[in-house]
Order: C-alpha cells, then structure tokens, then sequence
C-alpha cells in the first residue's frame, strides 16, 4: 500500500478542550487523519495544563501532535459562520462543551447536518446529552468517584484513591476513537452521518468487570483491597531486598503453583482450596507471607530472573525513568523522539498499536497557537487583511 496511512482522506475538526475529545482526535490523527484543533483565541487550557518548559506547556506536546492550530471564536456569529464553512468538507467533529452549548451557537447537529448530511458529530462531556446531571459540569475526576473506581481503589483500612493522571479522560478518549470509526463505517455504507454521545462516566464504569453482573445475583458490593485481588493470590506488590518493589500476578493456576514452588512453599498446592482463584484470595494472608519472606532475602534482579526461569509472572514497578531505560519498550520503540521547533526534540509515548500495512507515525508535535491560521483560512479565501480585521474583532 506504499505510504498510504489508515485513515488518509478523512478530516477531523477538533473542537473539544482539556483531554478526553482531544485525546480521540490524537489518536485518529496519529493513524493519518487530517486534524484540524479549532481554539478560542485565549488557547485550550491544557496549553498551560500541568509542567511547562519556557513557558511552554508540555502535556499539549503530546495532546497536540499531528494537529493544525486554528483560533476561532464559535461564540460569535462570524466565527459561527466560518465554522460552518470548515464543516462543511469535514467527515467528523468532536466537541466537549455542555448539553446545549452548540445549538445555542447554532452549530448543532441539526443545523451543521445541513452543511453536510454525511457528518459524524462526537458529543464527549461528562454524563452524556440527557439525563439528570447533563448539565453538571463533567471531569474525569468525577467519572473515576461515580463509576465505582475510587471506591475499590486504595487499601482496606484507607480511603477511596483517585488517580493521579486523567484515567476516565483516557479510556473516554480511546472509547470515542472507536465509536466515530464506527459511525465512519455506517456513512462509507449509507452516506449518512450520526451523533455520537459519548458519556465520560460509562468506558470507564464497563472497564470496570463484573461489578453489576455480581451485585444483581450476589448483593455483593466489591470492597477496597488495596494491591490484591478477590480473584486470585498470591497478586501483590512485595519489596526485594535492594528497596525496589515488583507485582505478581498468579490470574492462572498454573502460575500460581509455579510461584508457590519456587518461594519454597509447594505444600500449599495440595491444600483443597488451592485449585481456585477466588478460594486462594481468602487465604491471601499466608501465601503473601511466603511470598514477601522469600523475596525480601533476594535483590531485584536475582527475583526477576528466578520468576523468568520458573515462567511465573512477574515484573518490577517501574517509574518514566526506568520505563525509559527498559530494553524492551526500547525494542518496541514506545518512547520516541519529536523535533520541536520551541524546545527541540522531544521524548513522547509512540502511536498506540502497530499496523502492519498501514501504520502510525506522529509527524509534529503541538503547534503554536493558531499556528496554522493563514494556511486554513487562505483556503477558505480569507487573506491577510481579512485575517487581521477578525482577529481584531476577537474571531480570530
């Protein structure tokens, strides 16, 4: 296929702000979609969301890369109007705003079908279009509290744990990138384009396992059981002897028993409850103990190496320094580098996945702020001159 890219020939309008729409739209524009970010002319906040350098955010790095910079005021019925004229050779258009926001700048799905039937028009906020709390403000934060996760996250005897990065926001992000390639399959069938509706608080809440499933039969509410599991044991995180920490997973029997035997411990394979998961989770306390006593004798390395030689899972907590470093995320090419013309190059996380006819390539990092704004405009024949007249107005 040469270097045709996966998604070559569809356009992108990226209206959303902060990170789970802009994050879809970085995605598809990783796997070669032409994405246009549209921003008020004050910038998206995550311009100046978290560490800079110069002056410069650097989340934006990442959430901005293979995306031309537009400013454009959709408040105001100029910039409304332009808009309309961007949409209307545009496959897709994601927005993050409140229920209502866009009709109220006539630039909903109604009014932006007009331009162009064929649309595909993602709504990603916090608790979707309808609803009772539609119209509270929506963060992931927020989505991680109601959907359960904070709730089984932290230690038995702690309190409901947060994340510290945008969990909800990501997987948010990735469930969009999916649903509008699904809504893109339908118009290449039918030539009609859809709303997507996508709610921050539902991936997140479907990721989540079984939780419904076994409250509706059960009644029971899962409970906060720090580092372990209640499907399995021994899963964990156990200090070695050097400081370091290292996770074992044991999902499979057969790891479980490997463990067992190496830590010095087989005659708990015999015992009656060994053989399921879920009955080894209620004796977590004393395999645990087996399992810490004999790692805390060993550094790091002699642990890895002896798990790798019984073929039992196992893997050090690793920090960005040591995922960094690894030898495998290096034969992987997970971290690349991206010449930016602001701070030069920069290390960045790689596209998501490796297609082999067609694959990811990120191309430039996050532009300046309305970087791209003659080169898009010039086409829509608006010059120089017009230009400044806009920009002057606060439209630009």
């Amino acid at each position: 296929m040469g270097n045709q890219t996966a998604l070559e020939g569809v356009k992108v309008i990226d209206t959303a702000t902060l990170f789970a729409g802009p994050l879809a739209a970085t995605v598809l524009g990783d796997f070669g979609a032409e994405v246009l970010k549209v921003e008020h002319p004050r910038g998206d906040p995550s311009r100046t969301h978290g560490y800079a350098k110069d002056g410069v955010g650097l989340w934006w790095k990442m959430l901005g890369r293979n995306k031309k910079a537009i400013t454009l005021n959709l408040g105001k019925p100029q910039g409304q109007e332009i808009f309309k004229d961007i949409v209307r050779d545009a496959d897709v258009v994601i927005e993050s705003f409140r229920p209502g926001t866009f009709e109220r700048w006539n630039l909903g799905y109604e009014e932006l079908k007009e331009e162009n039937p064929g649309l595909v028009f993602a709504r990603v906020t916090g608790f979707g279009q309808f609803g009772p709390y539609k119209d509270r403000p929506g963060f992931g934060t927020l989505a991680e509290s109601m959907s359960g996760f904070a709730h089984v996250t932290g230690q038995p005897d702690g309190p409901p744990t947060l994340p510290p990065f945008g969990l909800a926001d990501g997987i948010a992000a990735l469930a969009t990138a999916c649903a509008i390639l699904m809504a893109l399959r339908v118009r290449d069938a039918t030539g009609k384009g859809q709303v997507v509706d996508l709610a921050i608080i539902e991936p997140i809440f479907t990721v989540l396992g079984p939780q419904p499933i076994v409250y509706d039969q059960l009644g029971v509410i899962q409970k906060r059981s720090g580092n372990r599991s209640v499907n399995n044991a021994p899963r964990n995180t156990y200090q070695t002897k050097d400081g370091k920490w290292v996770a074992i997973s044991t999902s499979a029997q057969n790891i479980a028993e490997r463990v067992m035997r190496l830590v010095g411990h087989p005659e708990y394979i015999d015992e009656p409850w060994f053989e399921s998961g879920s009955e080894r989770a209620k004796h977590a306390d004393e395999l645990d103990a087996a399992v810490q006593s004999w790692i805390s004798e060993r550094t790091t390395d002699e642990v890895v190496e002896a798990f790798e030689d019984a073929n039992a899972a196992i893997t050090p907590i690793y920090n960005i320094e040591d995922i960094m470093q690894d030898p495998h995320y290096n034969a992987l090419n997970s971290v690349i580098s991206v010449e930016d013309p602001e701070l030069g190059p920069l290390k960045m996380q790689n596209v998501l996945f490796r297609l082999s006819e067609t694959p990811g390539e990120v191309r430039w990092s996050g532009p300046r702020l309305g970087e791209h704004n003659e080169e898009v405009y010039g086409e829509l024949g608006i010059d120089k001159e017009r230009l400044e007249e806009l920009k002057a107005g606060g439209v630009v």
